[in-house]
């Protein structure tokens, strides 16, 4: 199925809808809301993997609860991976998991409808 038709049909979906709770649209951005949640997926889109103390100095004005508590949010969403390792001194690498990365297109899209009608 080519592009147009697919969205031909999710509009027409869309629309028929009943109400707009099970509407997929407002389901991920209710995932992606708050306002560090984007800059941490980007942040970690740009390595393989990051430590916690690179991703605070990648976004400087989050505190370290803030940083702390969205790790784990995203972690739980299953969009963030947290490895432990247990070494001398021990610390923790943070990625994308595979749904993670799965937002990358859907970035790019965004990324494109804003440099179209963004400074509008």
């Amino acid at each position: 199925m080519n592009k147009e038709i697919a969205m031909e049909k999710f509009i027409d979906n869309l629309l028929n809808r009943p109400n707009n709770e099970h509407c997929p649209i407002r389901k991920t951005l209710e995932m992606l809301s708050g306002k560090w949640r984007t800059q941490v997926i980007y942040e970690l889109c740009k390595k393989d993997s990051c430590r916690f103390n690179e991703l605070k100095a990648k976004i400087p004005k989050i505190t370290n609860t803030m940083l702390t508590t969205t790790l784990r949010d995203l972690e739980n969403k299953g969009i963030v991976h947290r490895e432990q390792y247990n070494e001398i001194p021990p610390h923790v690498e943070y990625s994308l998991t595979k749904k993670g990365k799965d937002l990358l297109p859907v970035f790019y899209e965004i990324a494109q409808w804003s440099d179209k009608y963004g400074d509008r």
